[in-house]
């Protein structure tokens, strides 16, 4: 925590005028020529908490020196005690966060928006503040003192009165984390992820049009795609029509409805032809959160006469207003609903500043924003796909929508894309998972890393979804990650970073290893490390049990090896040694060791073990119900006397390999109950 030392403060005014402050920590306050600011700390819920405060005379009919636009405001806060390590998540562009890992606060980049400590004997999440009006974010700072800067985006206020930072610690950095990010969302008045309703569609597999066509997208190819996937048997549920839909000129949209040349017809008739021939349940489409990039094209159709629930800014853009925007995405929903539109993906919502620049203050524009297109998804019962918005203006201001984009694009053609995939995503869940369900984004199943983008995606936590091109989809790549219906076995939150990984960089230092966890039969979590080796050499790797802090407790585990089809157990703090090739990767199912034995699923799919619905045991029998058919596994030291499925024996058919057990179940079967006699 800050010990008894100086706060420093730079406010830059307009005119070039510069006001340097020193703060005493004793009274909290500089004052001098007409100029007051106060800084001051409290601990709030076992969070230290700081905000400012300043305010400036201004004289009447006279020219004044207020605060400029940009990054007007500088605080340095001294830390009583440096962390060790230092990882950095910060705006590596507008839309989207990545790690840096430094060791030092001078070290840490520009626009960082959380950062994680690691002391001798604790952690700590750092989180500079989003307020009414300004957003703080981390810069480089000085040995003992971190920097935060404040804008607007917005300039000429005399006055401010915002939160600055929040910090929480732990003895583990999941706690601290989730201690910071429970106390933002009360602060805030938004929803823990917990909390937030995933939408039906976004449990089953989708399909996307954006890597498939980018913008030349059509009703042709819309259909075409569609007549694939029913031709292959793969059970999309749902698909989005990416960009290239809208009726656009010049980066700005004039109708609501769709490009006459790409989709004469409209929405209606293409889309209930393909939900009536096929799977697909749900259709999606795309927007930007300004309507098109540059928001609204002057004096179209959807203008001000037309349309008066928009907002014109200083610099001539045409945007939905944050104050009475949602009558605009209400009018627009509510189209798109006869069209049979099901639900919409939301871009480029970092955009907020650059839209409002000069006109209105950051946060409020990014509350208002926010507020007016949830309010407006009603229309979509709420299913929105929100994306391109990890700024934290964003991220704070969002009351209830479940989904966010977790990372920058899947690029398929991008050398070494899938490492940097990984690395955004993995780190960014760290902290946008305790909010949201987190959006891996689409991939190619016909791809050379197209089994490491499917294991990620299995182990993520959110939608699953993928773009091939038209003639390109690979089922085989699909099937681990679903059942026969479509439905994802979907673990119960992202895939985050083991902690002994937190503070080093896998792309220098080697494996990056990830964890999660599901229910298991009702009768608790069952969890996995994926493990990647993100270098060009042979890396070696350990891994335990209890780097999964919210698996099950039990003295002893069994661990399954998913590719190289192994068996092993561990105790809970016993660790695995093991050496990945390059650029090799591993998936290790855990599972606690049960009295009799632990079922571990279906062994085709890579959660297999959330498809366990339910376990009885006592020392004769065990009896569990599956969800679906397949090849079903369960570990045991004991050699089972009898095995029934749906009371037929089949106890000739057990497959056995060390201590794995295996047996077919009926084809074609949603439920199935299986009886090991003992």
């Amino acid at each position: 925590m800050t010990k008894k030392k100086n706060f420093r403060c730079q406010v830059q005014c307009q005119k070039e005028k510069r006001i340097n402050a020193e703060i005493s920590s004793d009274t909290g306050i500089y004052e001098n020529e007409g100029i007051r600011i106060e800084v001051e700390e409290s601990l709030v819920d076992e969070c230290q908490y700081g905000e400012i405060r300043l305010s400036m005379k201004n004289e009447s009919c006279r020219e004044n020196f207020n605060i400029r636009m940009e990054k007007p405001i500088r605080v340095y806060i001294p830390m009583a005690e440096c962390p060790e390590k230092i990882t950095a998540m910060y705006l590596f562009n507008e839309w989207w966060t990545r790690p840096a890992f430094v060791s030092g606060f001078q070290e840490i980049p520009d626009f960082t928006q959380v950062a994680f400590f690691k002391y001798r004997n604790r952690f700590a999440c750092f989180v500079p503040m989003v307020g009414k009006e300004f957003k703080a974010y981390m810069v480089s700072g000085t040995e003992t003192e971190i920097c935060l800067e404040m804008t607007a985006y917005s300039g000429g206020q005399k006055e401010m009165a915002e939160p600055l930072y929040l910090l929480a610690e732990g003895p583990t950095l999941t706690e601290a984390v989730h201690r910071a990010f429970v106390w933002l969302a009360e602060y805030k008045g938004i929803r823990v992820r917990e909390k937030r309703r995933i939408p039906e569609m976004f449990q089953f597999l989708g399909w996307c049009s954006w890597d498939a066509f980018y913008r030349e997208v059509s009703e042709e190819k819309i259909r075409q795609k569609a007549q694939e996937l029913m031709g292959k048997n793969v059970p999309v549920r749902w698909m989005i029509i990416d960009d290239g839909w809208l009726s656009v000129q010049d980066e700005l949209l004039y109708d609501f409805a769709p490009d006459q040349e790409k989709f004469p017809n409209g929405f209606k008739n293409m889309i209930r032809d393909i939900k009536t021939k096929g799977s697909i349940r749900w259709f999606g489409v795309w927007h930007a959160l300004g309507g098109y990039w540059g928001g609204i094209l002057k004096n179209s159709n959807l203008d001000f006469k037309e349309y008066p629930y928009l907002y014109r800014t200083v610099n001539g853009k045409i945007i939905p207003s944050p104050h009475t925007g949602e009558r605009f995405y209400r009018d627009w929903y509510e189209k798109l609903r006869q069209e049979e539109v099901d639900f919409v993906k939301v871009d480029g919502q970092s955009a907020v500043p650059y839209y409002f620049e000069n006109s209105l203050p950051v946060s409020e524009a990014a509350r208002g924003m926010n507020q007016a297109l949830e309010s407006g998804a009603s229309y979509m019962d709420g299913a929105i796909i929100n994306c391109m918005g990890m700024a934290m203006e964003n991220i704070l201001a969002r009351p209830t929508s479940a989904v966010s984009r977790n990372s920058d694009d899947f690029m398929p053609n991008k050398e070494n894309g899938f490492a940097e995939h990984l690395l955004q995503n993995a780190y960014n869940a760290v902290y946008h998972n305790e909010l949201y369900c987190c959006d891996w984004d689409m991939f190619w199943t016909e791809h050379e890393d197209c089994v490491k983008h499917s294991l990620l995606r299995a182990i993520s936590g959110g939608p699953v979804y993928f773009s091939d091109q038209i003639g390109k989809t690979n089922l085989e790549v699909l099937k681990p990650l679903m059942y026969e219906d479509g439905r994802i076995l979907m673990m119960d939150r992202a895939a985050k970073p083991t902690e002994d990984c937190i503070f080093s960089n896998p792309l220098e230092s080697g494996v990056l290893k990830l964890h999660n966890v599901a229910s298991w039969g009702q009768c608790g979590k069952g969890g996995g490390i994926a493990a990647y080796n993100l270098t060009g050499q042979r890396q070696p790797y350990t891994f335990s049990p209890k780097d999964i802090p919210d698996i099950e407790v039990s003295d002893t585990y069994w661990v399954y090896d998913f590719f190289g089809k192994k068996i092993f157990t561990l105790n809970r703090n016993e660790s695995y040694e093991g050496i990945l090739e390059a650029e090799g990767f591993a998936w290790f199912v855990m599972l606690p060791k049960k009295k009799t034995g632990s079922c571990i699923g279906l062994l085709d799919k890579y959660a297999g073990f959330t498809a366990v619905e339910s376990i009885q045991e006592n020392d004769d029998v065990q009896t569990i119900v599956v969800r679906e058919s397949g090849q079903i596994g369960w570990i045991s030291e004991r050699e089972p006397g009898r095995v029934l499925v749906n009371a037929d024996d089949v106890t000739g058919k057990i497959q056995k390999k060390e201590n794995l057990y295996s047996v077919p179940l009926p084809e074609n079967s949603s439920k199935t109950v299986l009886s090991i006699i003992w």
